[in-house]
């Protein structure tokens, strides 16, 4: 019998990374991703697409209204940031956090994780080429690691000890390119933009996208959506 892992995947290179990496693993992934009033639906559409492509047991997207609260330029009518340095992007928190996603997001994760008698919980936070956010720091995932096996019944009861997997944690954005490509990731089916055009085509000027290009860059690959949306910006 396949051990369970509940995976967080957001439709990017991070999240699609990161479940290629515990199928490798040998889990049977339930991928867990959220309709939370983000600009666009163009990540839950490659989220989607991928989680097909990938074969995992179940793609469960939840809804839940962040827009409500706002207070980030993801959720709210806050323009995007762009045209940042790559070295200035890390310098302070910007606009594009939103007030507490990855602890909502990971609560989600942490109930399903329960029911379906999974231990491992896989969420794709980075804290080298990051935009600074507070939740993608290594003292945030111990600490809801904690949380989660005090507040939950098999915690306490002592039927599984529950581990957050964060593999990326320490990982440059070049470094995961090639992890991912290694693992027959597509990255031409994955988004980063916090910005894109209807059809998808990343702006190429927010933080997101520059990290996107410097990882690339650094890689020594080409990013496959610079030729996808080629004709697109010609």
């Amino acid at each position: 019998m396949s051990k369970k892992a509940v995976c967080l995947l957001s439709g990017g290179l991070d999240s699609t990374t990161v479940i290629a990496m515990a199928q490798q693993e040998g889990f049977e992934v339930y991928a867990l991703s959220f309709r939370y009033g983000q600009r666009h639906s163009i990540e839950l559409e490659r989220a989607a697409a991928f989680a097909k492509v990938r074969g995992v047991a179940r793609h469960a997207i939840l809804d839940i209204d962040l827009r409500s609260f706002g207070g980030s330029a993801l959720t709210a009518d806050i323009d995007v940031p762009k045209g940042h340095s790559v070295e200035d992007i890390s310098a302070g928190i910007p606009i594009t956090y939103v007030p507490a996603r990855n602890t909502i997001f990971l609560s989600f994760a942490l109930g399903w994780a329960e029911v379906l008698g999974a231990q491992d919980i896989f969420v794709g936070v980075n804290a080298m080429d990051y935009s600074g956010y507070p939740d993608c720091r290594p003292e945030f995932i111990e600490a809801f690691e904690h949380l989660g096996n005090l507040a939950t019944k098999a915690g306490v009861e002592g039927a599984q000890r529950l581990k957050i997997r964060a593999p990326l944690i320490n990982m440059s954005k070049a470094d995961i390119i090639r992890k991912g490509l290694e693992l027959g990731v597509d990255f031409a089916e994955t988004t980063s933009c916090y910005d894109p055009a209807p059809n998808g085509a990343p702006c190429k000027h927010c933080d997101s996208c520059l990290l996107r290009a410097k990882g690339f860059a650094q890689a020594g690959v080409q990013d496959p959506l610079d030729a996808k949306f080629a004709s697109s910006t010609a």
